[in-house]
């Protein structure tokens, strides 16, 4: 399966778990976790299929530093996620997932990072 392919899908998989999260959320009129659906529907579903458009439309290589760079951003999106959730639901306290959370950031700014040098080292054809 192409890089592009799996941003879109595991995308879609976020924009359906943010989704059901604001749905509980209104349902319940508890919305604590409006900043984990954010991030969800933001980092997890925006940005994965900002990926895929940029994949697409730029004709980037798919090779291994495409697979990395895929690797960076969902594995740091999924636990970025699931913290903030913990963190939200009270399930831990900051001190405590404050450096997951931080590590997972840092996983999705280096995804960020190596998109955009694929992009600017791109040459137009």
């Amino acid at each position: 399966m192409k890089v592009e392919k799996l941003h879109i899908v595991l995308g879609l998989f976020y924009a359906l778990a943010g989704m059901a999260l604001g749905m509980v959320m209104a349902e319940s009129g508890d919305h604590t976790q409006h900043v984990t659906h954010a991030h969800a529907m933001l980092v997890g579903f925006v940005v994965s299929a900002l990926y895929a458009v940029f994949y697409r439309l730029w004709g980037l290589k798919q090779g291994l530093l495409a697979l990395i760079q895929f690797g960076l951003h969902h594995i740091g999106t999924i636990i970025m996620v699931i913290g903030l959730y913990i963190l939200y639901g009270a399930m831990m306290p900051e001190d405590h997932i404050g450096p997951i959370l931080g590590l997972a950031s840092a996983l999705v700014v280096a995804g960020m990072a190596l998109m955009t040098f694929f992009i600017i080292r791109h040459k137009d054809a």
